[in-house]
């Protein structure tokens, strides 16, 4: 998981010293070579103690391990092609605007895809596999992804369940058992409707997988399993669309592994696409 994608998606959440930190970390990643922490902290302007909390904050046991995740990803960012940055403008025609869009896609979709341990991933393929019913909790745009994920879940037999509905997610997780699994999308992680949701599944046992931001949020603290998305800090108008790519790219990434791990999905997979091939010929 890049250390650069753990600092930005935590980023509105850090305190004064914690955001300087990450302010000279994502500015001037290279200098932290040459820094040890006492020097990290001058140059931010904050205290020793404050670097250590910063790295233990982001998962890492203290600033050693902190200082070669940063210059390892620093490497793999090196390796990469440039591309185009910069916020869309009312002024930008249409190839520019098209071609920032598409730079800030491929970066939360990259973000997102290095925030997502592959052990996370499987462990909630096993969770869905082995429940009786899958139940989507989110609202707006997210209740739209749990219903895409509950269409793919279906193709491969699977029993989801998904209402755009809060009311209705609240009724179905008052029926749910310890056989069954929510999974809770939300981009901020504090949705209230999702997190009513968890609560009273939670009380009949049932396990939760939650998809949120990176970071300590309501919603992923109560969940068995954690995945993240990332939506960079853009405008009003591009965060919803950045966060629902990123989403998506998390189901879809469910979806592809429940494939490769059921011999039975496979099969009733084929099922359902010879279905709708009859359905194209007649």
């Amino acid at each position: 998981m890049s250390a650069f994608a753990k600092i930005k998606a935590i980023q509105n959440s850090l305190s004064s010293s914690e955001s300087k930190l990450a302010e000279y970390t994502l500015s001037s990643p290279a200098a932290l070579r040459d820094l040890s922490s006492q020097q990290l902290a001058s140059a931010a302007g904050v205290s020793q103690s404050s670097v250590v909390k910063f790295a233990q904050k982001l998962g890492y046991k203290g600033y050693p391990a902190f200082k070669l995740a940063v210059i390892d990803a620093l490497s793999k960012k090196n390796q990469q092609h440039a591309r185009l940055h910069g916020e869309i403008t009312l002024d930008d025609d249409f190839n520019a605007m098209a071609d920032k869009l598409l730079a800030a896609k491929i970066n939360v979709l990259t973000e997102t895809r290095n925030l997502n341990e592959k052990d996370a991933i499987l462990d909630a393929v096993r969770l869905i596999l082995n429940s009786h019913r899958i139940l989507m909790a989110g609202v707006g745009g997210s209740a739209l992804v749990g219903r895409d994920f509950s269409y793919k879940l279906q193709k491969l037999g699977l029993n989801a369940i998904a209402d755009t509905d809060s009311h209705m997610q609240l009724a179905q997780a008052a029926t749910l058992t310890a056989d069954d699994v929510v999974i809770a999308i939300s981009e901020s992680g504090n949705t209230n409707e999702v997190l009513r949701v968890i609560q009273e599944a939670l009380r009949n046992g049932c396990k939760v997988i939650s998809l949120t931001r990176y970071g300590k949020t309501p919603i992923n603290h109560l969940a068995h399993i954690e995945l993240y998305s990332v939506a960079e800090c853009e405008p009003a108008r591009l965060s919803s669309i950045h966060a629902r790519t990123a989403q998506n790219l998390v189901i879809d990434l469910l979806f592809i592994a429940l494939i490769q791990a059921s011999a039975e999905g496979r099969a009733t997979l084929t099922r359902t696409n010879q279905a709708f091939e009859r359905l194209r010929q007649s």
